[in-house]
């Protein structure tokens, strides 16, 4: 008994894998959507999934900066470079909203939060 392989797309399309076009890498799998036997990226489904990457990227990141300011704050050492980095890490998830394709939505991973995933 020979076994099927679906895939399925966000919308819960689904279609053979061995019939569709799929792109070449999975970076956002979760925003496929199947038109015919081509599956593509829809943008603004992927521009979620790069946010939410950012937000937990930048969580560990936070995190460290609250704990700096403090100690900065209990040794009346400047906080204000710590301040600006918060603020950045803050708008970070919007990084992408720009971007008018998926090429686009890699290239804009913010470097306060590291290492681009999509590198």
């Amino acid at each position: 008994m020979a076994v099927t392989t679906y895939i399925v797309d966000k919308d819960g399309n689904q279609i053979d894998a061995s019939t569709a076009t799929v792109p070449a890498n999975r970076d956002f799998r979760g925003a496929w959507t199947l038109s015919g036997s081509v599956i593509s990226e829809d943008l603004t489904k992927a521009k979620e999934i790069f946010a939410d990457k950012v937000r937990e990227a930048r969580k560990p990141l936070l995190e460290a900066l609250d704990t700096d300011f403090m100690k900065a704050q209990e040794t009346g050492t400047s906080t204000t470079q710590i301040v600006a980095d918060k603020q950045a890490l803050r708008d970070a998830p919007t990084a992408g909203d720009s971007a008018t394709t998926i090429a686009e939505l890699k290239a804009a991973w913010p470097t306060a939060c590291g290492d681009s995933p999509y590198a």
